[in-house]
């Protein structure tokens, strides 16, 4: 029970020295973090369609 003990009193000394972001920061990098999924998701998209569209042409002929 004590290691278990130590262990939380630890993990919160370390937690309170964490440098918290601000909430206009952290609204900030959410939307950077959703613009760049888009994107690469986007990417990823327009390629497989390509691809597709490729692989389905090869088939067909």
């Amino acid at each position: 029970m004590r290691r278990m003990q130590r262990f939380i009193r630890e993990a919160w000394q370390e937690l309170k020295k964490v440098n918290w972001p601000t909430p206009q920061q952290a609204r900030n990098l959410t939307v950077v973090v959703i613009a760049v999924s888009a994107a690469v998701g986007a990417y990823i998209g327009f390629f497989d369609l390509i691809f597709t569209v490729i692989a389905k042409a090869l088939k067909a002929g």
